[in-house]
């Protein structure tokens, strides 16, 4: 069974709501639909009735028993404008407040927040920043972390490994990439992957000298010192954290025996081309990504995805709200 096909049979159980900012989106709306007809999780899509059932019409969809909650026309959206600014402690006022709340990303992570969803699914229609805004001001990371990185799953049969950060942070220093390492270690964990680290680089155990080869080899340091049970090594090329006879060659007293399956790249250039090359020419299913450190979990999509990568990371989401 696929790690898809076991969270699906995890999740039908308790069925978390997953708010959809964009429901007139067909992509997400023909997802939703997808995922209320299997009974896997509750659709909860923003927007008017009117208008989604426009979309629904013109893809032969039925929505009629979907959730669907306008921002604009919202009974109880005092409720939700009073949290809101308590939330931002003095930095809105009640007239921004109503506002802001307008937004739809705004609006559905408040639904987040005060636990009438238990996850959030955007991006298709924004830009990562339009997701990411709203969780940091209202969600916020959780005590341990400073940050939010973000991560993709890589599924390819049964092989599934874990790539970060390739969304979020443009650039990061050494306790950045530590951090990264540490979140992605329990993201890791959560879907089934037995963590086997590996921090990134162009060099290997001192085959190249560069500040950023020092820098790789400081976060392993510390990741460590930080979670002494963490199974982590770096600096190491890919091929000696993932091809046991190059490791045995390059880095042979490696914990890792080239047998890594979670991947720390040392900045968002690096992460963002391997996985989507994992994903191109190695015909890798990449979910994500996944929004990491968060205190609930609310999940960006790629503006070129396609409705089964809705489905998926609604999927993602779910589980992690619910496992």
């Amino acid at each position: 069974m696929s790690l898809i096909d076991e969270l699906k049979e995890k999740i039908k159980v308790k069925q978390p709501s997953i708010v959809f900012p964009e429901g007139n989106d067909k992509r997400v709306l023909r997802a939703a639909v997808r995922l209320k007809d299997d009974g896997v999780l509750e659709p909860i899509l923003l927007g008017t009735k009117e208008e989604l059932e426009e979309v629904a019409k013109k893809e032969g969809v039925d929505i009629s028993k979907l959730e669907i909650i306008d921002p604009l026309n919202f009974d109880k959206i005092d409720k939700l404008v009073e949290a809101f600014v308590e939330r931002r402690k003095g930095k809105v006022n009640e007239e921004q407040a109503r506002e802001i709340l307008k937004d739809h990303n705004y609006f559905g992570t408040m639904l987040v927040y005060l636990k009438k969803a238990e996850g959030l699914v955007s991006g298709a229609a924004h830009t990562t920043a339009d997701t990411v805004r709203p969780a940091l001001q209202i969600i916020k990371t959780k005590p341990e972390y400073k940050r939010v990185s973000g991560a993709f799953l890589m599924l390819r049969d049964d092989e599934k490994y874990l790539m970060a950060d390739c969304a979020i942070n443009t650039d990061l220093d050494a306790e950045g990439l530590a951090e990264v390492a540490q979140v992605s270690n329990e993201t890791a964990k959560s879907f089934g992957i037995d963590p086997k680290i590996a921090m990134l680089s162009f060099s290997t155990k001192g085959s190249a000298s560069h500040e950023r080869v020092d820098m790789v080899r400081e976060a392993t340091e510390l990741a460590k010192k930080n979670n002494p049970d963490l199974c982590i090594d770096g600096e190491l090329q890919f091929d000696a954290s993932f091809v046991p006879e190059v490791a045995k060659k390059k880095a042979p007293d490696s914990v890792l025996k080239g047998e890594a399956n979670v991947f720390i790249f040392p900045n968002i250039e690096a992460g963002n081309i391997g996985y989507k090359l994992a994903q191109r020419f190695g015909g890798f299913e990449a979910v994500g990504p996944i929004l990491q450190g968060l205190n609930a979990p609310v999940n960006d999509l790629s503006r070129g995805c396609v409705e089964d990568e809705v489905y998926l990371l609604a999927i993602i989401t779910a589980a992690e709200a619910v496992l």
